[in-house]
C-alpha cells in the first residue's frame, strides 16, 4: 500500500523555474515563474563537494557558469562566488547558483511549491536522495503541500524513500520500457506517486495503465500548443514547460 503523499503537482510547473526567460537554475527563474503566475518550479539539485545541496542541472560547470569541470568536485564556499547569469544575458550578469536552503525558503514566502529533480552528481545517488530529504525536513512545514522528488535514478528516489517517506516521489523516464507494466512496477515498488516521462513517450494506452494503478502522469519539456493539447486530451496531470510565456498556468 502506497504510504506517500498524494500527487502535488499544478496542471503546469516551470521548467528550471523560468530557464528561457532567465538562467535556469537560479532564483531569477523561479522569481521569473513566480511573475507569470507558476504556482510550482522544476529545478535540479545536487552535492558539492563538501555535502552543500544546490542547483543545478549539469555534472560539470561550463555550460551555465564561468566555472569549469565537474561540479561535485568544487567545496560550495567556490561554487556560491560563480557567475551563473552571463551565460544567459547581460541583466543577469553575477546571478549565483543558488544553495537549495535559500530556495525553499523563497518558495515558502511567496506561496510556490517544487518538483526538485535529485540530480546526483556521479556515484551519489543514495547521498543526494537522503541530503535533499533532510533539507526538507529542516526547512518544510509537514502541513504544507509538500515538494515532489523526481529522479532518473532509482537509487536516489529509494535513499529518499528510506529516509521519510512522507515526500513524494515520481520516477522521471527518457525513454520508455518495452512493456508499460515494467515502467508501472518500477514505480510502485519505490512507492512512487507517479511517472515523468519525455513528453512524446506518452499515448493513450500508458496513461491509461498509470491512471488505472492509482498513480498520476506528468511530460517533459512541453512547449508546443498542440502538443500540449494532445497531451492534457490524453489525461496527463501535469505539464513541464520552458514556455512561461506562451502558457497561462491559471
Amino acid at each position: 500500500m502506497r504510504t506517500s503523499p498524494a500527487w502535488p503537482c499544478p496542471r503546469w510547473i516551470a521548467h528550471r523555474g523560468a530557464g528561457h526567460c532567465a538562467p535556469e537554475n537560479t532564483l531569477a527563474a523561479i522569481r521569473a515563474g513566480a511573475a507569470r503566475r507558476y504556482r510550482m518550479a522544476e529545478c535540479d539539485v545536487k552535492l558539492s563537494a563538501d555535502g552543500v545541496l544546490f542547483l543545478l542541472h549539469d555534472d560539470t560547470l561550463q555550460r551555465t557558469s564561468n566555472g569549469h569541470g565537474p561540479a561535485g568536485a568544487w567545496p560550495w564556499a567556490r561554487l556560491s562566488q560563480l557567475d551563473a547569469g552571463t551565460w544567459h544575458s547581460a541583466p543577469y550578469a553575477g546571478e549565483p547558483l543558488p544553495h537549495l536552503t535559500s530556495v525553499l525558503r523563497y518558495c515558502r514566502a511567496n506561496g510556490m511549491n517544487l518538483n526538485l529533480e535529485i540530480k546526483p552528481n556521479p556515484g551519489q545517488a543514495e547521498a543526494t536522495g537522503r541530503a535533499v530529504v533532510q533539507a526538507l525536513r529542516a526547512h518544510w512545514p509537514p502541513d504544507a503541500t509538500p515538494p515532489l522528488l523526481s529522479s532518473f535514478q532509482p537509487a536516489a528516489l529509494q535513499a529518499a524513500a528510506e529516509a521519510d517517506a512522507h515526500w513524494p516521489r515520481a520516477l522521471l523516464l527518457a525513454s520508455w520500457p518495452r512493456h508499460t507494466a515494467d515502467a508501472l512496477q518500477l514505480a510502485q515498488d519505490l512507492d512512487c506517486v507517479g511517472l515523468v516521462a519525455e513528453h512524446r513517450l506518452w499515448q493513450a494506452s500508458r496513461v491509461q495503465a498509470i491512471h488505472d494503478a492509482g498513480l498520476a502522469c506528468a511530460a517533459y519539456t512541453v512547449n508546443d500548443a498542440r502538443e500540449a493539447e494532445r497531451l492534457l486530451a490524453l489525461g496527463v496531470d501535469s505539464l513541464i514547460t520552458d514556455a512561461v510565456d506562451a502558457f497561462t498556468p491559471d
